[in-house]
């Protein structure tokens, strides 16, 4: 999800609902702590430099249980944060604390956020000599072998 994507489903919003990936909603007294952008500059496994750029939504609770966010203050909180941001229409990161930090993607069925699982992957596949078939599945691991030339 991009932020112009937010500002528009919060302004169609009575209550902001987020929803984890197991299906659970966040508690209804949450806090929107930070509104950041975050950029990701690294070299990958291949040698190639890459960059990446995200705005970061960082959502936290307390036990202010009467606590609710309104959709005009998060739609406040958003523009406020547009001179950090700048003008591009980033897409956006959610951080929510877990057993750790997690990361995770967003979408918006027309009534919930959704926070979606975010996966590693190996940008330079070619050069790790990682097979095709291997790359497309997540959960097994293929192991490195010394001059193998895996990342």
């Amino acid at each position: 999800m991009k932020i112009s994507e937010m500002k528009q489903s919060l302004a169609g919003l009575t209550a902001i609902n987020f929803k984890l990936p197991d299906g659970r909603y966040l508690p209804a007294h949450f806090h929107v702590t930070e509104v950041g952008l975050v950029t990701k500059h690294f070299v990958d496994c291949g040698g190639v430099e890459r960059r990446e750029t995200v705005a970061n939504f960082q959502l936290w609770e307390a036990g202010d249980y009467d606590h609710r966010l309104a959709p005009e203050k998060f739609l406040h909180i958003l523009n406020l944060s547009d001179k950090i941001l700048g003008r591009e229409d980033l897409d956006i990161e959610v951080e929510y604390q877990q057993a750790t930090i997690g990361k995770f993607g967003l979408t918006f069925d027309g009534q919930d956020f959704s926070l979606t699982a975010k996966q590693t992957a190996c940008l330079a596949q070619d050069a790790c000599g990682i097979p095709s078939a291997f790359a497309v599945l997540p959960q097994l691991q293929v192991a490195c072998t010394p001059g193998g030339g895996c990342c």
